[in-house]
């Protein structure tokens, strides 16, 4: 019996987690992606002076990515990831205070509840505020996918969730503010507040690490460069430098047109029992072709629009080598400065790297910046932060935009897509799509497992 065919385009965290769960349950699987190395825009490089590996933004995991660290156990990848027992954060604030964020191993929402009213880097009537949101912490742990319109109404920013709960400005500007610009990458003025409840959610529903941090232990190439070849040894095939476009008639996938380095032009279609779209929601208007159309998408025409309409919001890091360590932590918060948070990557990684990373998210403003100027700032903040790098030299510098990092999340964007589509047998995968996550690794990975099971039922329907 020959196995069903699913083609799979887009090879980044949702396009390899669809194809590791539908090659190890016995489908035939093709992954294509456009670029030379999977990854999509979690991916790294090779500085071409130090020869080290670079990534082109420090992602952050936690312990409630249950997904996430499934797709990881899948590939046998779960191990270079270095998770910590329980949510612990050092600070430094913009007066050069320091302070540490240490939750106890507490049930959920008592750990988190218990940390900030431990924690000195705010005030007590800062701490204090955040019993406030005890029993919408209990609701949102026990909510699966959207909060409820009574956690977060439709058009709420976070920063007006915030302050209807009664937190304290310090509490927000220490603590909540630099949490929902990391996971959401915009600033809690602009983001709709419902994703960041589900992020809240989430960290109640992993137990007493669910609010941990996870730091990946390898360059995140490591963590996907095995997927490859466990689909291969599931029968899949995996081919880069592959640019795709979907050929439809009406409701009907005819099949995937596929465009290599060998190749002068598109070759014949390709068939596939069912076919998941795994790319950005930027490279999906010139992905489809539909002979009914004049060669235009056709029905996936109003899913088109919607994702030219969708605003990107990017990132933007800073990598400095210095002639010695600076760091005394693996990373720092630096909460109200342009650029929030500082890595060591040596103490991350080991002896295989030995820069610093900065990084700031939600970054209109620093990605029209000059390198200079990004480097300038990036020294001066950790000057600032911790006066010991003032004796030391800076060796090089290498600034990683990221425009187009995620989809913004301000309340006036778009609605997100689901899995399912207006043409057969064609599903949707990405972080784009409507998990109720922001654009993350983990609503990347959740799209991939909700794309394989909907394929899975496809089939199973014959």
């Amino acid at each position: 019996m020959i196995a069903p065919h699913v083609i799979v385009i887009g090879g980044g965290f949702a396009g390899l987690t669809a194809a590791v769960s539908l090659a190890s349950s016995g489908v035939r699987v093709t992954l294509l992606e456009a670029r030379g190395q999977l990854g999509g825009r979690a991916s790294s490089f090779v500085d071409r002076e130090t020869g080290e590996w670079v990534d082109n933004g420090q992602h952050i995991l936690m312990g409630c990515y249950r997904e996430t660290f499934a797709f990881l156990r899948a590939v046998g990848a779960e191990q270079d990831v270095g998770l910590q027992r329980t949510l612990e954060v050092t600070f430094v604030d913009p007066e050069g205070r320091f302070s540490v964020l240490r939750c106890p191993a507490w049930r959920p929402p008592l750990n988190l509840v218990g940390g900030v009213l431990g924690w000195r880097g705010v005030g007590w009537r800062a701490r204090l505020s955040a019993l406030r949101l005890g029993p919408v912490l209990r609701r949102a742990r026990g909510e699966r996918g959207l909060p409820p319109d009574g956690l977060a109404p439709p058009g709420e920013t976070v920063a007006r969730w915030l302050a209807r709960h009664g937190q304290h400005a310090e509490l927000c500007s220490m603590l909540w503010e630099p949490l929902a610009l990391a996971a959401l990458n915009e600033s809690a003025a602009i983001a709709a507040a419902s994703p960041f409840v589900r992020v809240l959610g989430q960290m109640m529903e992993g137990g007493t690490q669910g609010a941990a941090l996870g730091i990946p232990a390898k360059p995140l190439v490591a963590l996907y460069g095995v997927a490859s070849r466990v689909i291969d040894a599931a029968g899949g095939h995996v081919r880069t430098h592959s640019l795709a476009r979907v050929r439809l008639a009406g409701d009907r996938v005819i099949g995937v047109d596929v465009r290599d380095d060998q190749s002068s032009g598109h070759s014949s279609p390709v068939e596939a029992d069912v076919v998941i779209v795994a790319v950005p929601w930027f490279d999906l208007p010139r992905l489809f072709i539909d002979e009914m159309d004049n060669g235009g998408p056709g029905r996936m025409g109003a899913l088109c629009r919607a994702a030219s309409e969708t605003a990107p919001s990017p990132i933007v890091s800073v990598n400095l080598w210095f002639d010695r360590g600076i760091l005394p932590w693996a990373f720092v918060g630096l909460p109200g400065r342009p650029l929030q948070w500082a890595f060591d990557k040596r103490a991350v990684i080991g002896e295989d790297a030995s820069h610093v990373t900065l990084v700031g998210s939600g970054a209109h403003d620093l990605v029209r910046q000059s390198n200079e100027a990004l480097a300038a700032l990036a020294l001066d903040e950790l000057r600032d932060a911790l006066p010991s790098v003032r004796q030391a030299s800076v060796r090089r510098t290498l600034v990683v935009r990221e425009p187009r990092a995620t989809f913004s999340l301000a309340a006036s964007q778009p609605a997100r897509p689901p899995t399912t589509t207006g043409v057969r047998r064609l599903l949707l995968a990405g972080d784009w799509v409507d998990t109720g996550l922001p654009g993350t690794i983990e609503g990347a990975c959740l799209s991939g497992r909700w794309a394989a099971d909907a394929a899975r039922r496809l089939l199973a329907m014959g």
